[in-house]
């Protein structure tokens, strides 16, 4: 193994990522190396690539960015166990402490001290990450790189459909980007009944159409309220789930659920927004606001349902060589696009 690697890193407080050659992480007697296969370009990619409000306060200059990624262990730290050489394997890349009642309690994604890799600490877009092997997740053979590579958007989007009982529902998903694609993919392959998913963006509704069994609404065109019709949908859609961060869609939303109907928010409004909290309340609808995935209950639940079915192939619409980074940022930051994957073979 070299000891040095090839790195994509914030080395400047501007637009853009640089590639740089880093040296290979050492590990920790906790820890594993693993050798990057494929990497997933994330809409937090995009805001550090853009180095916007958010990742000029967050992220630290000369970090090696990048938290999507599929590859094979290639070193052990001498306490890891259940844990083995050339297995191949992603990974969950929020870093976790072990002080707080939320950890304590085994609700690792509540826990308030948690870092995220590729943000706070060294992440993925490298030949090599060093990882906790607490945070390995191994992948079956059913399931290749690519589709490994892609695993912490869809646990986004599987742990917002799965907050709420999906089975024979009536659902609307607000912003058809790629987890709320994913999201559609889910909710039918549990069961909802109808799909509903709306954007302002035609290409990404095309997009949706092409992976699951959704109805693609464009909000600009297109009456909300006449799809609910032509579906036979008398009182309003059971489940929503926001993943537009738009206020507009959040409110459009509310007025579209049942009584006692249940919003599940992935999406994040910037800065704060007026809410008609009346009407909420009037409603009695629930709101659940969702961060990250579960850990590992989601990972087994998504693991699960690829293996028995679940297909979300076609949100990848493009796959390049990792030298050819900037052009998958672009097509990334163009809305134009499903997920990119990088390959670093």
């Amino acid at each position: 193994m070299r000891n040095d690697m090839k790195a994509l890193a914030k080395t400047k407080p501007e637009v853009g990522l640089w590639m740089e050659h880093r040296p290979v992480p050492e590990i920790g007697p906790d820890d594993v190396l693993i050798r990057i296969r494929k990497t997933g370009i994330c809409g937090t990619d995009i805001h550090i690539w853009n180095w916007d409000d958010w990742a000029a306060r967050t992220v630290p200059v000369g970090l090696v960015t990048g938290h999507e990624f599929a590859g094979e262990i290639v070193e052990i730290g001498r306490n890891v166990e259940g844990l083995a050489i050339g297995q191949r394997c992603s990974g969950e890349g929020h870093l976790i402490g072990k002080q707080s009642r939320q950890s304590r309690a085994g609700k690792f994604h509540l826990d308030p001290a948690t870092r995220g890799i590729g943000v706070n600490e060294q992440g993925a877009f490298a030949e090599y990450l060093r990882l906790p092997a607490f945070n390995v997740v191994p992948l079956p053979d059913e399931i290749d790189d690519e589709i490994g590579a892609i695993l912490d958007p869809l646990g986004n989007a599987v742990h917002t459909a799965l907050s709420f009982d999906l089975v024979g529902e009536d659902v609307l998903i607000t912003g058809a980007g790629p987890i709320g694609i994913m999201a559609a993919a889910v909710a039918r392959h549990v069961g909802a009944r109808h799909v509903v998913i709306t954007d302002i963006n035609q290409d990404r509704l095309d997009l949706a159409a092409r992976v699951t069994d959704v109805v693609p609404v464009n909000v600009a065109t297109q009456d909300l309220r006449a799809v609910e019709g032509a579906l036979k949908m008398r009182e309003g859609f059971d489940v929503g789930m926001e993943m537009s961060g738009s206020q507009a869609a959040l409110d459009q939303m509310v007025e579209t659920m049942v009584m006692g109907g249940r919003i599940a928010m992935l999406g994040i409004p910037p800065g704060k927004s007026p809410v008609d909290w009346s009407r909420i309340v009037f409603k009695a609808i629930t709101i659940k606001g969702v961060y990250g995935r579960e850990i590992f209950e989601t990972w087994y639940k998504m693991i699960a349902m690829l293996e028995n079915g679940l297909d979300i192939r076609r949100i990848i619409t493009h796959r390049l060589p990792v030298d050819r980074f900037a052009e998958g940022f672009e097509v990334m930051r163009s809305g134009k696009s499903g997920k990119v994957v990088l390959d670093w073979n």
